[in-house]
């Protein structure tokens, strides 16, 4: 199999024949989650490498490495600390029953939405609406400021050019690897740039750390963390009964782009993700998945009432 076959099918998650249709509800363009799979290559040493092998002694790669470290083991602790105060099998559980059926099932409840949360969760839901349209001067205008953005000072390529590829587009159209993820997974990608310049240049040029040979493709991957993110916390569905889901609007009172904000998160913990586990490209899929999960551990910590109180978070500014 080519590698630009396997490129094919990162995008359009298809791997050995096998397809998967995860974003298509009502009101939404589907979106396919790469199905990548945990193929092993002949070339990987086996049993892979710690994080001590990732990030040397310098100062700021060893502050991520036990950034990293420490996010994990304060969401780890936070759930078993839950566990054993709420577990069914804890003595709290046997003696106080209501406990531990008020703890399993208070995130699963409706919250109740002030009218600013209503209004930002509707402003964002019309953002998850708009599709990307490589027609639109608007949607035009924004890749060329996410180039700008990535390529201070390079030369503006056309919007059909192979040097969309350096980006980490599958072809020389970007347009046609948006798909269902809509126009908003061009707005998260230009809000990174933005807001975290130094974050988002590591990322794309892949500076941090000893990387695989088949590297993953950046813009793509960034399209494939807005769709994580919004399965996540239930945005595809009008329903928010995920305890991230309700985490989230409790995070939108305070911030109106905590959206926004968590995909940066979420990029950053990938790509320490992607390092930690030494991945290559066909375990993209894996990566993204353990991803999710430590996200999602890391919004259940009762201190988090912003996303800068996510553990992760400090990597995006050490």
């Amino acid at each position: 199999m080519s590698a630009k076959t396997l490129r094919r099918r990162l995008h359009h998650g298809d791997v050995d024949g096998r397809r998967e249709e995860n974003f298509d509800t009502s009101g939404y363009d589907s979106l396919n989650e790469p199905l990548l799979g945990s193929h092993e290559h002949d070339d990987m040493p086996a049993g892979g490498r710690t994080l001590d092998d990732i990030w040397n002694s310098e100062g700021r790669r060893e502050h991520l490495h036990w950034t990293f470290i420490l996010s994990q083991l304060i969401a780890e602790w936070a759930q078993w600390l839950a566990n054993i105060v709420l577990g069914s099998g804890s003595l709290i559980g046997r003696f106080l029953p209501f406990a531990a059926q008020s703890g399993s099932n208070r995130n699963l409840l409706h919250p109740y939405l002030s009218p600013l949360q209503e209004e930002r969760l509707g402003n964002l839901r019309r953002r998850l609406g708009v599709p990307f349209d490589g027609s639109q001067v608007e949607h035009q205008d924004a890749l060329k400021l996410l180039w700008r953005l990535a390529y201070p000072g390079r030369e503006l390529p056309e919007l059909k050019s192979e040097l969309w590829k350096e980006m980490g587009w599958q072809g020389s159209d970007p347009s046609t690897d948006f798909r269902g993820g809509g126009f908003i997974s061009l707005e998260n990608l230009i809000f990174f740039a933005k807001k975290f310049p130094d974050s988002f240049q590591r990322l794309l040029h892949k500076k941090d750390g000893n990387r695989a040979e088949w590297e993953y493709p950046f813009a793509i991957a960034g399209i494939n963390i807005s769709f994580m993110l919004i399965q996540m916390l239930g945005l595809q569905t009008g329903k928010l009964s995920t305890p991230a889901g309700i985490k989230f609007v409790e995070l939108l009172a305070g911030d109106e782009m905590a959206f926004d904000n968590l995909y940066c998160v979420a990029f950053q913990m990938m790509d320490a993700q992607w390092l930690a586990k030494r991945a290559s490209y066909m375990e993209f899929n894996e990566v993204l998945k353990s991803t999710r999960t430590q996200l999602e551990r890391e919004l259940a910590l009762e201190d988090v009432r912003s996303v800068k109180d996510l553990p992760a978070y400090n990597m995006l500014t050490g």
